[in-house]
């Protein structure tokens, strides 16, 4: 089994590291709505960011530590968090075909609420009312990004409320494994079981991109890597209560995105939402920080 690094009290390397991870999940959104509105298929989209992201695992940890970089030491928990990664990025992925990158991004960062509710039963975490309270509020933000009663309301926001609960369970399921796993196996086993489970949906109805979208096609599995392991390594330098608040910055850049390469603009109820989301997600974060202390736990993202 790949034996992780030891933590480093280094803050604002670990800032800097997860600041450049954000950036690469807001390329990976971008690179994969430029894809499938040139007319690519959702999941050869999500195979292609999986794929490659394999290759630099390979690449990175293989060669270097071997077969090792191979062995899980929970194989079946650590296939059941790679089967919530990848349903986790079809939901979002096929979400982002139909709606703008700063509405599928609100949403999802309704996560840290969601996993709130599900260490209850599943991690058997004890949460206070004023938690509760913060994500029912988180929720009602939610509801005011998606809109169910107006006219801007679209059904693919289902899929990303799927999205949503796939990342979480990925969440959880990523805490259960906490101290467990290497990055190696970590990285690995989460980009390939993605990339072979998706090789039979794809290869019938392969489509290959033309011009400018060869880039888009190139760069998304690097952009997923290198997110990952600049988040994963940002927090073995710093606090996780410390990044947390970090991927917040997303919103803002999902907006320029969004703007430069889309020609959308987030809407009042986008930003509105957001506001309550985010707010609700940083009374969270900092009634757990408080409960908890400077335990050092992990925070994974899902794109």
């Amino acid at each position: 089994m790949s034996e992780a690094k030891p933590i480093e009290d280094r803050t604002g390397a670990g800032l800097s590291l997860m600041a450049l991870a954000v950036v690469f999940f807001t390329c990976i959104d971008s690179s994969a709505k430029w894809l499938i509105l040139g007319g690519l298929p959702a999941l050869q989209v999500v195979f292609v960011r999986y794929f490659g992201h394999f290759l630099v695992a390979v690449a990175l940890y293989g060669t270097r530590e071997g077969r090792e970089a191979f062995v899980s030491n929970a194989p079946g928990k650590q296939l059941l968090r790679s089967l919530f990664l990848l349903g986790s990025t079809v939901f979002n992925f096929s979400a982002l075909q139909y709606l703008p990158i700063t509405v599928t991004t609100t949403i999802m960062f309704a996560g840290p609420i969601v996993v709130t509710l599900l260490a209850i039963p599943i991690l058997g975490e004890k949460v206070g009312l004023r938690r509760i309270i913060a994500v029912c509020t988180g929720f009602v933000g939610v509801l005011v990004v998606m809109q169910p009663w107006g006219v801007e309301f679209h059904p693919a926001m289902f899929l990303n409320l799927a999205a949503l609960c796939m990342a979480s369970l990925y969440f959880v399921m990523t805490r259960l494994l906490a101290g467990v796993e290497g990055n190696a196996a970590q990285q690995i086993w989460a980009s390939g079981i993605a990339a072979v489970a998706l090789v039979p949906f794809v290869l019938t109805g392969w489509v290959w991109p033309e011009g400018v979208d060869w880039i888009a096609f190139g760069l998304i599995g690097i952009f997923g890597a290198s997110g990952h392991i600049a988040a994963t390594t940002a927090h073995r330098l710093a606090d996780a209560s410390i990044l947390a608040p970090v991927i917040y910055i997303q919103l803002f850049l999902a907006a320029l995105a969004g703007i430069a390469l889309f020609d959308t603009w987030p809407t009042l109820w986008t930003l509105a939402g957001g506001t309550i989301i985010i707010a609700s997600g940083l009374y969270i974060w900092q009634r757990e920080r408080a409960v908890r202390g400077r335990v050092r736990r992990p925070i994974p993202h899902t794109r």
